[in-house]
């Protein structure tokens, strides 16, 4: 896996998580006007973050390479095909499409109903919480990303610059626009990365059991392709028994934020 794919693979699939996370953190800052404890709750949520691909980077290299193929590739397969089921049946109308802006407005008004606490040092103790729990809970799938990613290629680095690069942009668009994504072509992200994982994980699992890929990596160009085709007329099948409408997540359903 040349160095371009590591960094294109980790960074689409870290900006679909990076975006989530900032939703969460938007709502936790607006919510009181404490964006100091916002921040820091994702500061700290980083900083943990951190920890976790510092302590499991170097141990996964430590595996040989064979094994850890087999591992990583279930891995991403577990991953990819949860991206891409729930791709498809948005897709296709049968799960409501993620909408970021009504997923904002179920968190802020959550944030505002709970009031304002401090607690150690924290002006805001909720909106320091929540911060923290969005970034760690999306952020382990990036952590994971990143890990399986740059172990498997040998390369945890620039795994991590691809992270760090789709979370900076992501931070910066946020910055900028002061409001959530929602015209991030989430939904479509959402598939693409599917069909990476999903492809990244049959391949490194075929290769890691002992197959030989026609091309070596080159192999990947026609899985890929081959996969999102696949989950292309999966949709248009299941367009033809969809219901009528297609609505995005309600403001009542704030479970699907990680979804």
């Amino acid at each position: 896996m040349n160095g371009w794919a590591l960094f294109v693979a980790v960074f689409l699939a870290c900006v679909v998580e990076a975006v989530e996370a900032l939703t969460i953190i938007l709502a936790a800052g607006t919510a009181h006007r404490q964006w100091r404890s916002a921040l820091t709750g994702m500061a700290a949520g980083l900083g943990v973050l951190a920890v976790i691909v510092a302590a499991l980077g170097p141990a996964l290299t430590a595996i040989p390479l064979g094994a850890l193929r087999v591992v990583v590739g279930a891995l991403l397969l577990i991953f990819g095909l949860q991206w891409l089921r729930k791709a498809i049946l948005r897709g296709s109308g049968h799960k409501a499409l993620h909408d970021e802006e009504a997923i904002f407005r179920t968190e802020l008004a959550a944030a505002q109903a709970a009031g304002t606490r401090s607690r150690g040092g924290v002006a805001d103790w909720y909106a320091f919480t929540l911060s923290f729990k969005g970034v760690l809970l999306e952020g382990l799938e990036v952590a994971f990303i990143v890990v399986t990613f740059g172990s498997n290629a040998r390369d945890v680095p620039l795994a991590v610059v691809a992270a760090v690069c789709a979370v900076v942009a992501v931070a910066a668009l946020g910055i900028a626009v002061r409001a959530p994504l929602a015209r991030v072509p989430e939904n479509s992200m959402k598939f693409v990365v599917g069909v990476m994982l999903t492809a990244f994980g049959i391949f490194w699992g075929a290769e890691g059991a002992g197959a030989t890929w026609p091309g070596a990596d080159a192999a990947l160009l026609v899985l890929a392709p081959a996969v999102a085709v696949f989950g292309l007329v999966l949709i248009a099948l299941l367009r033809r028994v969809a219901p009528e409408t297609s609505a995005p997540v309600p403001a009542s359903a704030p479970k699907e934020v990680a979804a």
